[in-house]
């Protein structure tokens, strides 16, 4: 038997529903191909790479992330439909596949006035001047990834600094890889890239952060992950895993270097017990989890196995993704958050800090920055337009009318230079922190309330989580609430339980997850001034010693400010009010994810012990808000000794269909550590074929988490059946690989093709036919994928000879200006429905008053699934008489 390469795709929990018969589906929108399970989105350009990626909807049923052809123009998902006219393209929550108009009467937001400047300003260079260099190293082979990795990196180091010098590494996020410096249009997803084009410079993108670090005397690098972001399509975790190794394989070159083994790049020792890591988008992602490998190492073969010689004492992630919802809680943390974030629009990267309450001791600061008019690309001088070899867009997505917050040239719109110089600041400020222990940048970093004038005129605010924070409020399944209040989950879309369904940063759902009954917060929502909302935890809590109680709060964007009266109550019943506080909507707009925390304060008396209630009280007439949480807060920073957590990994297990029979197999999430770990699993209910959920406990001295999965095997083709889980941490664990599952491996041959012309010859206007026949039926689509090639002699048929519609559709292209069919993009899918053993395709041609004589074309067609299919047709079309 022969057996089809096995590749996991990065499809989650997609529901496995029976197809409706062919009489009753409906078309699907135009640009959209489905046959049998395979599932098509085409575009008349390439389409910029979104580090959000690209997925697949029916209506509000999740079908999965696509993966991208190499010329970016098509993307593909495996998926049973109910409802192809119901299908959409979105990424990070907003529409691809539509221009979606912005909401009428929206009003003007309104920048926040400028906070106090805080004591110190990181944004001003330091003493040393700097010396910039390069490194090209041998490839690294990974695991999952067919071509080698390129090792690769810019370093900006300080000149004449004494000693070894902290390390600051870059990572940057997934950018299209190759493009053509004659061509602006022709870039492309591949590596290495084809010939005629170049490699895009992505990692050389933050020198002017690189440059500031280096004058205050840090060692930079920037590496290289083309590599990476050409292949990671194929990956079950989008490529996390994959540029962790990349990341640890940097790291111990420069442990080698700094110890002796070789010539150091630009001449300074890095101190390896001193790393920063800074990731940009699928780079925070990535950074992140070199953070958890580096604690804890990863099960199994991920292409990095080595000592780890080097301490990591935080992340910086600009505006990152985290499909995995996994952050390293031990691992102090700055994220960016862009309020005009056109790519990663929902500002997922929220959950690192959100989800690290719990999981650990809680000592590790990990703050979120929301930049008010930040975008996506602008952080990277290689992904902005007039500073990249490359080319390069604003992600933020036009409409109209011009969106009043992020469009270019409004008031709170920054440019890119502005947004460069904001960012390097608040790297600075974090490298300072977490390198040097500086505590006198902590307070632009933990929410209280000042501002570095090097990033002015930008507006970043500021909350954090952990740190001298002792929770009070953190809402659970065990919270009690009263009056206006009530606790409501995250991720919900049901109005009557969910939070809201707003565009917030602290409601992005797990892809996939049916529920997540421990994402909560609590709703407040009132229709008088005065109305009292309580919170009461499970259980009473001490906040003797705490300085203030802090307060994460939320209102409606561009709200006018609100004042809520703040008072607590003890365990005895008597309550102690401390005061008020105001909190103003975040400039947003319909397009943005604005409905975000703001941290707010009040004094706390000391003595405060067993405190059982948390009263807020509302001024305004009518309004709502959300509490995400309340802490006692001392001011400052705790020591931090990061805990090797027990960890958890979904794992990808591969086994063989078989010819017949019924086999049951197990989903495996294994687990390491001691102590009891609390588990959270998504995956396909093998009874009812749809998704759930399940809360598991593993105690002491178990190791893994199971979920059965049977199938039955027989000896027509298909293709790879994939069964997939997720996996999320709830108490005492990190989470490395967040999906795996079982791979049901096709082991059958796949059938004979042959093609037949129907009408292999035709007077213009005529239709050209070919039939494509199958010698047995399969139980999946068989795909093949034909181009246009110049014909061995003769005429070749040109653009304004074939039907301009069907041209469109298949190409992407006009008619005009006339040329050669195998100049244009031609891409002709032809899909044979599973249990169906042929189809027609065809060439519709038009007339024309020219007298060409005849001509032809010729069709070279590749099995995209099954590959190893091959064949070509050769049509001939003669004048009309």
């Amino acid at each position: 038997m022969r057996r089809a390469v096995a590749l996991f795709l990065p499809v989650l929990l997609a529901a496995v529903l029976p197809a409706p018969s062919a009489s009753a589906a409906p078309e699907p929108p135009p640009g959209w191909t489905v046959s049998g399970n395979v599932v098509r989105w085409t575009t008349s350009a390439p389409m910029p790479l979104l580090d959000a990626g690209v997925e697949f909807w029916e209506g509000d049923r999740f079908l999965g992330r696509a993966r991208e052809s190499a010329d970016l123009r098509s993307f593909t998902v495996q998926a049973e439909l109910q409802d192809p006219a119901a299908l959409q393209v979105r990424s990070a929550g907003r529409r691809l596949d539509v221009v979606e108009p912005s909401a009428p009467g929206l009003s003007v937001p309104e920048l926040p006035a400028p906070r106090p400047a805080a004591d110190v300003d990181p944004g001003t260079p330091g003493p040393y001047a700097t010396t910039t260099g390069e490194y090209a190293l041998d490839p690294v082979r990974l695991p999952e990834y067919a071509a080698p990795i390129e090792m690769e990196g810019v370093v900006v180091a300080p000149k004449d600094a004494p000693g070894a010098r902290p390390l600051v590494l870059f990572l940057h996020g997934r950018h299209f890889t190759c493009y053509s410096k004659s061509d602006p249009n022709r870039i492309a997803m591949e590596w290495p890239c084809s010939s005629g084009l170049r490699a895009v410079p992505s990692h050389k993108g933050y020198l002017k952060a690189q440059q500031l670090l280096a004058s205050q005397g840090y060692l930079t690098v920037s590496i290289s992950a083309n590599g990476i972001n050409a292949q990671d399509a194929l990956t079950a975790d989008a490529g996390a895993q994959g540029r962790s190794s990349l990341v640890r394989h940097h790291l111990a070159k420069w442990a080698d270097w700094s110890s002796g083994q070789g010539s150091v790049p630009g001449g300074v020792r890095a101190d390896m017990a001193n790393v920063l890591l800074v990731g940009h988008s699928r780079g925070g992602e990535g950074v992140n989890r070199a953070a958890t490998d580096s604690l804890t190492p990863p099960p199994g073969d991920t292409g990095f196995s080595g000592p780890v010689r080097w301490d990591i004492r935080g992340d910086v992630l600009v505006g990152p993704t985290i499909f995995g919802h996994n952050p390293a809680p031990d691992v102090p943390s700055v994220t960016f958050l862009p309020g005009c974030d056109g790519d990663v629009s929902d500002l997922q990267g929220q959950v690192f800090v959100d989800q690290t309450r719990g999981l650990s001791c809680g000592e590790a600061l990990h703050s979120a920055l929301y930049m008010v008019g930040a975008n996506h690309n602008y952080f990277n001088s290689e992904w902005t337009p007039g500073q990249a070899e490359a080319p390069a867009s604003d992600d933020f997505w036009p409409g109209q009318p011009p969106d009043p917050l992020c469009a270019p040239g409004t008031a709170t719109r920054l440019t890119a230079e502005q947004q460069q110089k904001m960012g390097a600041t608040y790297v600075a400020a974090s490298a300072r922190l977490f390198l040097g222990r500086d505590e006198s940048v902590l307070p632009l970093l933990d929410g209280s309330g000042v501002r570095a004038p090097s990033a002015d005129p930008a507006r970043v605010l500021s909350h954090a989580v952990g740190a001298d924070r002792r929770p009070f409020v953190v809402p659970g399944g065990s919270t009690a609430t009263s009056g206006i209040a009530r606790v409501c989950q995250q991720t919900s879309r049901d109005v009557a339980v969910g939070c809201s369904t707003a565009r917030s940063p602290h409601f992005v759902g797990f892809r996939g997850a049916v529920a997540q009954p421990e994402r909560l917060s609590v709703a407040l929502k009132w229709s008088a001034a005065g109305q009292p909302g309580v919170v009461t935890p499970a259980e009473p809590v001490s906040l003797d010693g705490a300085r203030e109680l802090t307060l994460r709060l939320a209102v409606p964007p561009n709200a006018a400010a609100s004042e809520f009266g703040v008072a607590v109550i003890d365990h005895s019943g008597q309550k102690h009010s401390l005061g008020s506080v105001q909190v103003a909507g975040v400039p947003g707009s319909d397009r943005t994810s604005s409905l975000w925390a703001q941290e707010v304060r009040v004094p706390l008396p000391p003595g405060l012990d067993r405190l059982a209630s948390l009263e807020l009280v509302p001024g305004a007439a009518s309004g709502e808000a959300w509490l995400i949480d309340a802490s006692g807060w001392d001011g400052g920073l705790v020591p931090l000794t990061p805990t090797r957590l027990p960890r958890v990994d979904a794992v990808v297990t591969a086994v063989d269909e078989g010819d017949s029979g019924t086999q049951t197999h197990n989903i495996v999430v294994t687990a390491t550590g001691d102590g009891t770990r609390v588990i959270r699993l998504f995956y396909t209910d093998p009874a009812t074929r749809q998704p759930t959920t399940k809360l598991v406990t593993l105690q002491a001295g178990q190791d893994r988490a199971e979920v059965p999965v049977t199938y039955t095997g027989n000896t027509r083709w298909s293709g790879d059946v994939r069964h997939s889980v997720s996996v999320q941490a709830i108490s005492n664990a990190v989470v490395g690989a967040a999906t795996g599952g079982l791979l049901v491996r096709n082991d059958d041959p796949a059938p004979e093709v042959v093609v037949t012309p129907v009408t292999g010859s035709v007077t213009e206007g005529g239709t050209l036919k070919w039939r494509l026949t199958l010698s047995e039926t399969a139980d999946s689509a068989v795909a093949v994928l034909g181009t246009a090639v110049a014909p061995a002699s003769g005429t070749e048929l040109s653009t304004t000879d074939v039907n301009a519609q069907w041209l469109i559709r298949n190409s992407g292209e006009e008619a005009l200006p006339s040329r050669p069919l195998s100049a244009t993009r031609l891409g002709l899918y032809v899909l044979v429905p599973a249990g169906q053993t042929s189809v027609e395709f065809e060439v519709p041609t038009t007339t024309d008053a020219e007298a060409e004589g005849e001509e032809q074309v010729r069709l070279r067609f590749e099995g995209q699934s099954p590959t190893g299919i091959g064949f070509e047709v050769t049509g001939k079309v003669t004048e009309a008489v």
